[in-house]
């Protein structure tokens, strides 16, 4: 892979996590193209749950906007916080791993999550968003009933 490709690519994931980190869900949508192949690693029959709408596969902008828009809906803002310990980048393809702190807005439960966030950029947009995360500490924050007694 060429060099110029890879420092394409960590430009464009850099972008990425600024605009994610202000929190505009329109402006980050505007990187991700259309068709975009969105995945999260959750238990399909988990996906698009009331407690969790956020959690589904994605395809384009303006999908990828109502999930910022539907993620910042269910969680605290003034307690979330995000670490990017590294950005990996070798060609259009680029991982991000690191940990984040939310707190469910429905419980009012905390939760950290280390994750994987695995993206392809072409053209300057994303064209893969796989993310990886500790899906049974987002669940626990989020089910019903005191600790979140109904999972593991």
């Amino acid at each position: 892979m060429s060099a110029d490709r890879t420092a394409e690519t960590r430009s464009a994931v850099r972008e990425l996590l600024r605009r994610i980190g202000q929190g505009d869900p329109e402006s980050v949508a505007e990187l991700y193209a259309e068709g975009c192949d969105w995945r999260l690693d959750w238990p399909e029959e988990d996906h698009g749950r009331a407690d969790t709408p956020w959690i589904r596969h994605r395809s384009g902008r303006a999908d990828a906007a109502a999930h910022y828009r539907e993620l910042a809906a269910h969680h605290v803002p003034e307690k979330a916080a995000t670490t990017v310990e590294r950005i990996l980048a070798d060609g259009e393809d680029a991982v991000v791993l690191g940990e984040i702190r939310q707190t469910a807005a429905p419980t009012g439960r905390a939760y950290t999550a280390r994750f994987a966030l695995h993206l392809t950029v072409r053209g300057g947009l994303v064209v893969r968003h796989h993310v990886y995360e500790d899906s049974l500490a987002v669940a626990r924050a989020f089910a019903s009933g005191a600790g979140g007694a109904r999972l593991p």
